[in-house]
């Protein structure tokens, strides 16, 4: 094809010169048949000259060279030649413009264009270039500067390539056959526009029988059906581009796809056991969990997600199922106390399903299954539980101390029932008004109540397990302490009134009002009075107002502050309380001097006295009591403050009544009971009758018995007596330090509680005789249990 070219061209280059001649040879003729003169022969030159301007006589066709040349040799690429050029070397051509002397360069004597480096057509498909004739001599152009265009010829060097490979793509599982999963695009760098270079067929080399793709456009389809994710999830795929329309020969390139099967929900959930056995303490809490279920489903994702429900059983509003969203499983946590005692067991029938759903795979079944799970409740050694939950009491202030003001009740909730042992919890009591029997829960006031100083207490009562101390439980008891009328009616402050010389008779002079502690129901409601003393008094009276105030008025006129300026009016004022209290209180009124419009203008405050006049011997008497008052003082304080420095020294002949009582040996018999004197520990009933015929009773007991009130002596308890006691020390501000009080529990009668005492182990036969303890054996056995005491533990304080 090249040499055809060039034929071509040679065939113009000589048309085009022969043409040249002969224009040139009738010029030359012409002018010399006309025999020209000088000037004619100028004019001839000159037209010459103008001919040769006018013509282009560059003669060449465009310029191709092929791409890729490995010759050694420059690669020939064609002629440049001017028709003026007669080949005897007095033309020279030049070349100029893109890759002038470095890719191409030309013989400036025959025109000769060859290509001295490798070429691309990828990297630049074609040359502009520039040609000019010049005369070698002169320099002078022959021919006009011209362009002309070297083309590059493209062969096949360039394999297909794939720019945006590899590839992923993704396609859902159980698609039918022919669903498009990508679609992949292969260059060719050659030129499409000449042969098939650049011709690109596709192919699948790996991916068979999955996979097709299009052979013209790329395109990748799914050839097989029910492709299951859970089978087979990824799937690599190579695809070929071949170029030359595929046949033998081409390049080809190749690239690989990523293909996953994205999940579809195809599958239903399943449990992977059909029985649950789980256990939970009857003490958990609420919401605390017991166990968790959990269904494979092998789907993923969405399609994966679970919804746990109860959906059968006896536990239904027991317990509760949550789906923890994290690892899909079924929590199943506590909706409600547990009582080992009430229940012991639970069965509950659970289900879990799938809440999103894919309508085309309905016809697989069912997407949910069902497992059954058995809850046993274990038992827990429990703390006592209070009856009623909580307490609320009203007592009124005035209660005895002692009194029982409210059974506190407790029960162990375990089946073995354990005893329960009462006490105040002391930070709730900080006072300690109050005190609780440790075996009955009777609560008991322990000091007097005053509604003025604390009206609500409350409290916290403790109920401990017998057998077990770590277990308590413990009730609030709300105590309201209601008011009664112990506080008399009083002025709030003092009044001193004042009245003028030129008062009046009924002139105001005073208002007067009362204020009392007490709180009554009905409201507060004051009378007022003049007392008796002063009832028919000739220069004030009162006028109550029956609104809690009263009037003082003046009875006459004509006061002097020269005769008396001042005057003392006591007033009685009673409340509506029941028992109705009364006090007396005094107003002081002053005489003043007034102008005429009743302003104060000066008074006189000496208060009026009444003459009194002592003998000297009353004088002497008085002064006398004085001083034996003071000796008496004195003694006493050094008689505390020298007990206070001697040690504690039991005299032996000294009847001692509250001493230090041991039971770790079986005692001398009778001669125990003259040195202790046990009445506080009888029942009160029999002491206070005991009490009577003894002698050598020290007067404080003897007072104590009186202070018992008689309604704690029907009870049959002696709490009342240890209890008013105990307050009568704390109040006794003059009890010497190194007294002490013991404190016994008391059973009551007819206790049925054995002797701590070892005489009973004694034989039957014995002829020494007991009888005098069978009735304290039980009582100091009872009362060693109580404070954790057995036989032989030592002393009892």
């Amino acid at each position: 094809m090249r040499t055809s070219s060039r034929m071509d061209n040679a065939k113009k280059w000589l048309g085009l010169s022969f043409c040249f001649m002969m224009n040139l040879i009738t010029t030359v003729l012409s002018g010399t048949s006309r025999s020209p003169s000088k000037g004619q022969g100028q004019n001839l030159s000159d037209n010459l000259l103008l001919h040769q301007r006018m013509k282009r006589s560059w003669v060449w066709n465009q310029f191709f060279v092929l791409e890729e040349y490995t010759g050694t040799d420059p690669l020939y690429v064609g002629k440049l030649h001017s028709d003026m050029d007669r080949g005897d070397g007095s033309i020279k051509y030049i070349l100029s413009g893109e890759g002038a002397g470095i890719v191409f360069t030309i013989d400036d004597t025959t025109g000769d264009i060859h290509a001295i480096q490798r070429l691309d057509r990828e990297e630049r498909s074609q040359y502009t270039l520039r040609a000019q004739a010049l005369d070698r001599r002169t320099g002078r152009p022959m021919e006009p500067e011209s362009e002309f265009i070297i083309k590059i010829q493209d062969i096949n060097d360039n394999e297909p390539k794939f720019l945006d490979g590899p590839y992923v793509a993704s396609v859902p599982e159980m698609s039918p056959v022919g669903t498009s999963v990508i679609q992949v695009t292969a260059t060719d760098a050659d030129d499409p526009t000449y042969g098939n270079s650049a011709r690109v067929v596709y192919s699948v080399l790996q991916g068979q029988p999955y996979f097709s793709v299009d052979s013209k456009t790329g395109l990748i389809r799914t050839a097989l059906m029910n492709m299951d994710r859970e089978a087979k999830e990824y799937y690599e795929v190579i695809i070929q581009a071949k170029d030359m329309g595929g046949q033998l020969g081409g390049l080809a390139g190749t690239t690989t796809v990523n293909i996953s099967l994205s999940d579809v929900n195809d599958n239903p959930p399943r449990f992977p056991q059909k029985h649950y056995q789980m256990s939970v303490l009857e003490s958990a809490p609420v919401s605390s969990t017991v166990g968790h279920v959990l269904a494979k489903d092998l789907d993923e994702g969405i399609n994966a997600e679970m919804k746990y429900s109860f959906v059968d059983g006896d536990g239904l509003d027991v317990f509760d199922i949550t789906t923890d969203l994290n690892y899909q499983a079924g929590i199943i946590s506590v909706r409600k106390p547990l009582s080992f005692e009430t229940k012991k067991s639970y069965t509950l029938k659970v289900e879990g399903a799938n809440p999103h759903l894919e309508m085309r795979f309905l016809n697989l079944g069912p997407f949910r299954d069902t497992t059954t799970v058995h809850i046993s409740v274990e038992d827990v050694d429990e703390p006592p539980v209070f009856e009623p939950s909580f307490y609320f009491v009203e007592v009124p202030e005035d209660v005895d101390i002692g009194t029982t003001i409210q059974m506190i009740n407790a029960k162990d909730p375990d089946a073995i029932n354990n005893s329960i042992r009462y006490s105040i919890d002391r930070s709730s009591d900080p006072g300690r008004f109050f005190y609780v029997d440790i075996i009955t829960g009777a609560l008991m006031t322990a000091r007097p109540l005053d509604r003025e100083d604390i009206s609500w207490h409350n409290i916290s009562v403790l109920g401990v397990e017998l057998n077990n101390p770590s277990q308590v439980g413990n009730v609030s008891v709300t105590i309201r302490v209601l008011d009664v009328n112990d506080n008399i009616p009083e002025f709030p402050r003092f009044y001193e009134a004042f009245v003028c010389e030129n008062a009046k008779v009924g002139q105001l002079i005073q208002t007067v009002s009362a204020v009392d502690q007490d709180d009554p129901q009905e409201g507060q409601h004051f009378y007022y009075s003049l007392a008796p003393e002063t009832a028919n008094n000739p220069n004030f009276t009162l006028r109550d107002n029956q609104d809690n105030t009263a009037w003082i008025l003046t009875k006459r006129s004509g006061f002097r502050q020269h005769e008396q300026n001042t005057f003392y009016l006591p007033i009685l004022i009673a409340d509506n309380g029941r028992p109705v209290l009364s006090s007396t209180g005094t107003v002081t009124i002053h005489v003043c001097s007034c102008d005429e419009k009743g302003l104060v203008m000066s008074c006189n405050a000496e208060a009026y006295i009444l003459p009194v006049s002592l003998s000297r011997g009353a004088l002497i008497a008085i002064l006398a009591c004085i001083f034996t008052f003071l000796i008496t003082i004195t003694y006493k304080i050094f008689l505390v403050d020298l007990h206070r420095k001697q040690p504690y020294m039991l005299d032996e002949e000294e009847n001692i009544h509250e001493n230090i009582v041991r039971y770790d040996d079986e005692g001398g018999g009778e001669e125990d009971t003259e040195a202790f004197d046990i009445s506080a520990l009888w029942n009160p009933r029999e002491a206070q009758a005991f009490m009577k015929n003894r002698q050598d009773m020290m007067p404080e007991i003897e007072s104590l018995s009186r202070y018992v009130p008689q309604a704690c002596t029907v009870d049959s308890s002696v709490h009342s007596y240890v209890l008013a006691k105990l307050y009568e020390a704390d109040m006794d501000l003059w009890a010497p330090p190194f007294d002490s009080l013991q404190t016994y529990m008391f059973e009551g009668n007819g206790s049925v509680a054995e002797s701590l005492s070892s005489l009973q182990s004694v034989t039957t036969d014995s002829e020494q005789s007991y009888d005098y303890l069978t009735d304290w054996g039980p009582r100091f056995r009872k009362l060693a249990e109580m404070y954790g005491a057995t036989e032989g533990s030592g002393t009892l304080w």
